[in-house]
C-alpha cells in the first residue's frame, strides 16, 4: 500500500486530547516495563516522551534526531523524503540490554510509513516501541499505540496549529 500523495482526510488533535492519549499510552506501557531508559524520536516524540517519562518515573531520557519531512515553507510537507539521522543515541543507551535495546522504551508521536521507525528499530531491535498514533503501513513496527488512523489521514498536532475562526458549514464555506 503506497502512502497518499496528498492526504484526503484531516485529523486535528487538541492539547487536551493529545495529553489524554499520552496518558492512555502510559497506562498500556505500565505493565510492559520496567524500562531503564527512554529514547524519543525528535521532534514529534518530545511531548509524548515528557508525559510518559513523568508518569512512569523514567529519568534517563535520550533523543534520536531523524529528519524525514521538509515542511520549512510554512505549510505542512506531506511528502516524506530521504531519511537523515541528525543525531544518534549514546553508547550508554546502546549498551542497555546487552546491546539490543532490551529495557529501553522508544516513544514517538506517530508511525506513518514506518521508515523512521525502521531506522530506530534497527539501532535498538529489542526495545519496546510506542507511539500515540499509528497508520497501517507503520503499525507492524510498533509494539504499543493508542489510536490507528487511515494511511490517507494527516494528523494536525496541537504544536502545528493555532486557534482560528471557522466559517459555518451552512454558509457554503
Amino acid at each position: 500500500m503506497a502512502a497518499a500523495a496528498t492526504p484526503d482526510k484531516h485529523f486535528p488533535v487538541s492539547w487536551d486530547m493529545f495529553h489524554r492519549d499520552c496518558r492512555a499510552l502510559t497506562w498500556r506501557l505500565a505493565g510492559q516495563g520496567p524500562f531503564d531508559a527512554l529514547v524519543t524520536v525528535t521532534r514529534g516524540g518530545l511531548v509524548p516522551a515528557a508525559i510518559v517519562a513523568r508518569e512512569l518515573g523514567i529519568r534517563v531520557i535520550e533523543t534520536i534526531c531523524v529528519a524525514s519531512y521538509g515542511g520549512a515553507s510554512g505549510v505542512p510537507d506531506t511528502q516524506q523524503g530521504s531519511l537523515k539521522i541528525l543525531k544518534g543515541v549514546t553508547d550508554a543507551i546502546l549498551k542497555i540490554g546487552n546491546g539490543s535495546g532490551g529495557r529501553v522504551l522508544i516513544v514517538d508521536d506517530l508511525v506513518d510509513t514506518g521508515k523512521t521507525a525502521r531506522v530506530v528499530r534497527d539501532l535498538l531491535p529489542n526495545a519496546h516501541f510506542a507511539t500515540v498514533y499509528a497508520k497501517p503501513m507503520g503499525r507492524p513496527l510498533v509494539d504499543t499505540f493508542i489510536t490507528e488512523v487511515s494511511q490517507d489521514t494527516w494528523i494536525f498536532f496541537p504544536w502545528d496549529t493555532g486557534l482560528a475562526f471557522q466559517p459555518p458549514i451552512a454558509g457554503g464555506a
